[in-house]
């Protein structure tokens, strides 16, 4: 892609990199490739098949593992005869007393809140063009929002959280692993692939058959 010097002709046509804003000529690249900002290096255009299949998948997976995730127990712990089996709502809830409250609303939100909204988001964006209908209403706002929740949804950064927090209570119990802590490490790969399958623009230029 090359600078556009001045701005001008159809809008369209054209291109600007969100991450340092330089604006280009629109070139899709081929099959397979992507385009980057040659200023940046920032993706612009990844022209991958499925882009739709994909995208809507990992939101379906993340949608069934995070209920999975919510409603299993997370772990079990025995020590002296005493069994006991804690959830990742057991968890949230620990802080829920005194000034740690907020600390609750924010585990909450970003562990459970901000993935399955983004989800539901994507589904409903994504969903009627999967099935060869018109966009549904406020399909550009609600494919918009799971793109802003999209550094905001820190599943995997609570399991590397836990994985630092059981090396030091293997040490004083025995723990056991359950569903919900694999659900959470699939919803990781699954995320990682939804990321490297989704192009921004791809999706846009669908939502907006105008302005293909």
């Amino acid at each position: 892609m090359r600078t556009r010097h001045p701005i001008s002709e159809n809008l369209d046509s054209l291109i600007a990199c969100r991450s340092c804003d330089l604006l280009l000529d629109r070139v899709i690249p081929p099959p397979g490739k992507v385009a980057r900002c040659p200023r940046c290096h920032h993706v612009l255009i990844s022209n991958k098949r499925n882009v739709i299949d994909n995208t809507l998948a990992g939101a379906l997976s993340t949608a069934i593992l995070m209920v999975a995730a919510i409603f299993f127990p997370f772990i079990a712990l025995d020590e002296a005869g005493l069994h006991r089996d804690a959830s990742v709502m057991d968890a949230v809830g620990a802080f829920a007393d005194g000034w740690s409250a907020p600390l609750t609303i924010a585990v909450a939100a970003f562990i459970v809140v901000i993935p399955v909204t983004r989800a539901a988001a994507l589904i409903y964006a994504l969903l009627p063009l999967r099935l060869g209908r018109r966009p549904a209403g406020g399909a550009a706002r609600s494919f918009r929002l799971a793109m802003a929740l999209k550094p905001w949804s820190m599943a995997e950064i609570f399991i590397v959280g836990v994985a630092v927090a059981l090396i030091k209570v293997t040490d004083l119990a025995d723990v056991s692993l359950g569903p919900s802590f694999w659900a959470f490490s699939a919803l990781i790969v699954v995320v990682v692939f939804e990321n490297s399958t989704l192009c921004e623009w791809t999706i846009w230029r669908l939502l907006d058959p105008k302005r293909r």
